[in-house]
Order: structure tokens, then C-alpha cells, then sequence
């Protein structure tokens, strides 16, 4: 075994632990041996010493910035100390559902053609370098191919902030040489080359990222389009999907009954968001604001023209 399957093996024990003392909310060592022996994929059948459990509970610390904390009484149980920090959004709650899915995988190689995945394109190659000059605030230069260009362009920018959405990693940064143009969004698999530059620039101590998605739905970031409320009437149906997976943060429920309920959300109601509205279809209709559901109109009577 290399030492990059060592490296894998440890991260997967890691991951074990925290899901397992998640799952439980509260269990003493002896339980939480007592299931890592009865795992043998993990295990190979052999007890979870004490000290390592000890040292891997700091090493989980640094790692995934989650705490296992002790009772120091009574029966002595273990238990996640910030376990709100896992159920809410970030890169804390990201990493760790990230290798918590990955050890799955990992674990499950009798059945791997039993597990279906989605495409993700290739341009994550890009995350780490572009992740790497963000830290050192160091300029990047890219070669990108827009879809609505037929050229490519070659050009140095300041990498602000990265960013997932379906399936894509996208970057906002800023052109060197047109700054006043303010920050633009580029995806990662658009990119056809990447190379990070000696030249650094000062990260504005004004920008946010989180401020500059703020009430935006995806990467679509028109800071002219004003957040406002916008109410959905779902049919009863539809409303169990959209309560279990939020359309957006914003979301509230705030009429329910057996045929239909109506959401409301506090967001910039762009392209990306009208896209998500049609893609939900007959199940879902826009109540307010007019100007929005008269969009929708338009779009959806313009589809039905293609057809007829």
C-alpha cells in the first residue's frame, strides 16, 4: 500500500467516526468499539484502540473543524460538541459530506455496479491552483472559451471567490486590466489553460462573497436586480419535494393544505432562478410578483409555439 492509500484509509476511519458518533448523537467507547469491530471493511476486525481514538479525535479537529467532545461522567459518552455546524451550510458541512460520501464509495466496492453516479465535467483540475493563488493572492493567468465567443481569450485576473452549483465549479475574479468592470464569473470547464503568476494583487477588505451571492438563487450575480419577495403556489405533491430539498435558503412555507401550498422566497429572481421554475413545470405557478409571472407566461407560451 503507497502511502496515498494510507492517506485514503485514514481519511475513511476518520469519516467513521464522525458519522457514527453523528448518527448516535451520544455513545460511550465500548459501544463505538463494539461497532467498529462488527464493521470489518473498516475494522478488519480489530479494536479501535483508546489512544488512537484519542489522537484521531484531535486529527479530526484540524481536519474537518469538528469537535468530539466527552460527558466526563456517568457513562462517559462521546458526542459532537458543534454538531450544528454539519447541518448547516459552508465548507465545514461541504468537506465533511464530501469524504462522508467518498468513504461510502470507498466501502463499497462488491456493489460498485450497483451505485450509479452523475457526470461531473473535468474542469475541477482547475479548483486546485485557482484555490491556491486565492490563498496567496497571486494573479492567474487563463486561457477561457466562453460559449457565446468563438474565439478563445488569453487574459490575467485576481481570483476572489470559487463557487459549486449543479454540478460546476465556477470562479469569480476580477480582470486585471479592466477593473473598474468589476468581478465576472468564469466556469472551470470552460477553462482551456491555467497559470498562476509571480504578480499578487490586494483582496478588497470590503468584498464578501457570501454578500455578493447574497439573494441570488445560482452563479448569476446581477447586483442591479433587487431582492424582493417572490411566492410559488405548489401543488400538494410537489410542495414534499420542495420542503425536503429548499429551492432556496430564503425559503418559508407559509400556506399548506391538501391540494397545494404557497412558498415564499427573498431573492434576485434571475435567469438562473426562472430556469429552476420551468424546470419544475405544471406542478408549480408564480403568484408574485406579476412582472415575474408574466415572464414565465411568456416563456412557457413561447415554448408552446414551437410545439403547435
Amino acid at each position: 500500500m503507497n502511502n496515498n492509500d494510507r492517506g485514503q484509509s485514514l481519511i475513511n476511519k476518520y469519516v467513521w467516526v464522525i458519522e457514527t458518533i453523528y448518527r448516535r448523537h451520544k455513545i460511550s467507547y465500548k459501544d463505538l468499539n463494539e461497532l467498529w469491530v462488527r464493521d470489518r471493511d473498516i475494522s478488519r476486525g480489530l479494536d479501535l484502540p483508546k489512544r488512537t481514538f484519542d489522537n484521531w479525535r484531535l486529527v479530526i479537529a484540524d481536519m474537518f473543524g469538528i469537535d468530539i467532545s466527552n460527558e466526563n461522567s456517568g457513562s462517559y459518552r462521546y458526542y459532537i460538541e458543534n454538531e450544528e455546524d454539519i447541518n448547516e451550510n459552508g465548507i465545514r458541512s461541504w468537506l465533511y459530506n464530501t469524504f462522508s460520501v467518498s468513504n461510502a464509495l470507498a466501502n463499497s466496492q462488491s456493489i460498485k455496479d450497483r451505485i450509479l453516479l452523475e457526470y461531473v465535467p473535468s474542469g475541477q483540475e482547475y479548483l486546485h491552483p485557482i484555490i491556491t493563488a486565492m490563498k496567496e493572492n497571486r494573479v492567474l493567468n487563463m486561457t477561457y472559451q466562453s460559449y457565446w465567443k468563438e474565439k478563445e481569450s488569453n487574459f490575467d485576473v485576481m481570483p476572489y471567490c470559487v463557487k459549486l452549483f449543479h454540478q460546476r465549479w465556477y470562479m469569480v475574479a476580477r480582470s486585471v486590466y479592466f477593473q473598474d468592470n468589476g468581478p465576472k464569473i468564469y466556469s472551470l470547464d470552460r477553462i482551456k489553460n491555467l497559470n498562476m503568476k509571480e504578480e499578487t494583487f490586494i483582496m478588497p477588505k470590503d468584498w464578501d462573497a457570501e454578500e455578493y451571492f447574497n439573494g441570488c438563487f445560482g452563479i448569476i450575480a446581477d447586483q442591479s436586480v433587487e431582492k424582493q419577495i417572490v411566492k410559488l403556489k405548489a401543488t400538494a405533491s410537489q410542495a414534499k419535494y420542495i420542503r425536503d430539498l429548499k429551492i432556496h435558503e430564503s425559503q418559508k412555507e407559509i400556506e399548506r393544505n391538501e391540494e397545494y401550498s404557497i412558498f415564499t422566497f427573498n431573492i434576485r429572481p434571475q435567469f438562473d432562478f426562472q430556469q429552476e421554475i420551468l424546470r419544475i413545470g405544471e406542478n408549480i405557478e408564480v403568484l408574485e410578483p406579476k412582472w415575474l409571472r408574466d415572464e414565465i407566461a411568456g416563456k412557457i407560451k413561447r415554448m408552446w409555439e414551437r410545439y403547435v
